[in-house]
């Protein structure tokens, strides 16, 4: 985008598009316009859906004059697994590729952190320790697998991740089933040494599900940024991204890569799982259908346009729709405005990339013409 108004000067329009954290704010701006001349349509009092939105970030509720932050602390445990769905596609689009997977990797991570629970060992720290670990292991072989057969076969990732998605579901269901005292809706308790709780964030935000994953959360933000930006490995990733051809003939190892970019994506979202599991549950489930973190996350990563900052505060923002949906059912506020607001911000942000084709004309145009650029 920024490429394409190169040519346009140095306008206040041509500056904004330019700029695609300003067209991402200028999104959910008009994705929430949009959503309150709806509720405004159908006859409901727009301000009770800005009341609810403010009472989930802030803890007050502007009705009654009272605060807890509690509502903070559900915020947060809803975002955590957005954030990380988010990565898990920002990273692998960083190296050029589509992960439509990481609702597989997000069950197989859950899947195997729910075993770890029962048949690990039963000691503080390490139990929950290493139930993260695995899950994040197990999910990185499933996405690493996919980057294989598209690095090595020229199998399309987005087929593969498609079909490789309901794979995990229905092999969670039936090994979830082999767990001794399982149901068919859940398993029996987890171990307290297993549990992400933290007895601090639920004290601070007044007994609320707030975990140990959101540290663990924050601590992904900065590893993708760190290793994608600062390191030579990113570089890699980055290069193989933009042009595998040149980044083949500079030296760079395109099938390594490939595959090194759809394990850590799929690490991401196997994390994103565990915490789901381990956090906001006391036993293991058995998944009826898809939890849908793995398909909301490709909505974070576009309006995040990528990055590790911005697909952590597209999360937060996602996670607060989640959060206040309740809050505006209570209110009167028909509960599809959430939907509604988060599909119209995709579709704004789809738009841009059209935004864009018709700024490279003006300036094909222009230069037609031989007028000065800063015109």
């Amino acid at each position: 985008m920024a490429r394409r108004a190169a040519g346009l000067g140095r306008g206040p329009i041509v500056r904004l598009a330019g700029s695609d954290a300003a067209m991402s704010v200028l999104v959910v701006i008009l994705g929430f316009l949009v959503g309150t001349a709806l509720v405004a349509a159908v006859g409901r009092d727009p301000a009770n859906m800005y009341r609810a939105i403010i009472q989930v970030v802030s803890g007050f509720d502007l009705t009654r004059g009272t605060w807890n932050a509690r509502y903070i602390g559900e915020w947060l445990v809803a975002s955590t697994p957005l954030v990380l769905c988010g990565l898990s596609m920002a990273f692998a689009a960083r190296a050029g590729l589509f992960n439509i997977g990481a609702e597989g990797q997000y069950i197989v991570g859950l899947t195997v952190a729910q075993f770890v629970a029962f048949y690990g060992p039963p000691v503080p720290i390490l139990h929950w320790v290493l139930a993260v670990l695995l899950g994040m292991l197990a999910a990185a072989a499933w996405g690493g697998l996919v980057g294989f057969l598209k690095a090595r076969y020229a199998v399309s990732e987005v087929v593969a991740t498609i079909m490789m998605n309901y794979i995990a579901l229905y092999l969670s269901r039936y090994l979830t089933m082999l767990i001794p005292g399982t149901n068919t809706y859940k398993t029996p308790s987890f171990p307290a040494t297993v549990r992400l709780g933290n007895a601090w964030l639920e004290g601070l935000t007044n007994r609320s599900r707030l975990n140990t994953g959101f540290y663990l959360m924050l601590a992904s933000v900065l590893f993708f940024w760190f290793l994608m930006e600062k390191t030579r490995t990113g570089f890699a990733l980055r290069a193989t991204g933009f042009n595998k051809d040149a980044a083949r003939c500079s030296g760079i190892d395109v099938t390594r890569s490939t595959v090194l970019s759809m394990a850590i994506s799929g690490a991401f979202a196997g994390l994103a799982g565990c915490a789901v599991c381990l956090g906001s549950f006391g036993y293991g489930r058995v998944l009826a259908g898809l939890d849908n973190y793995g398909f909301n996350g490709i909505a974070v990563a576009l309006v995040g346009n990528s990055s590790a900052p911005g697909t952590f505060l597209a999360g937060l923002l996602f996670g607060m729709l989640q959060s206040a949906q309740p809050l505006m059912q209570s209110r009167q506020i028909p509960k599809e405005v959430t939907y509604i607001i988060s599909g119209l911000v995709v579709v704004f942000i789809s738009l841009r990339s059209g935004f864009g084709l018709i700024l490279e004309a003006r300036a094909k145009q222009l230069a037609r013409k031989g007028k000065p650029r800063d015109e």
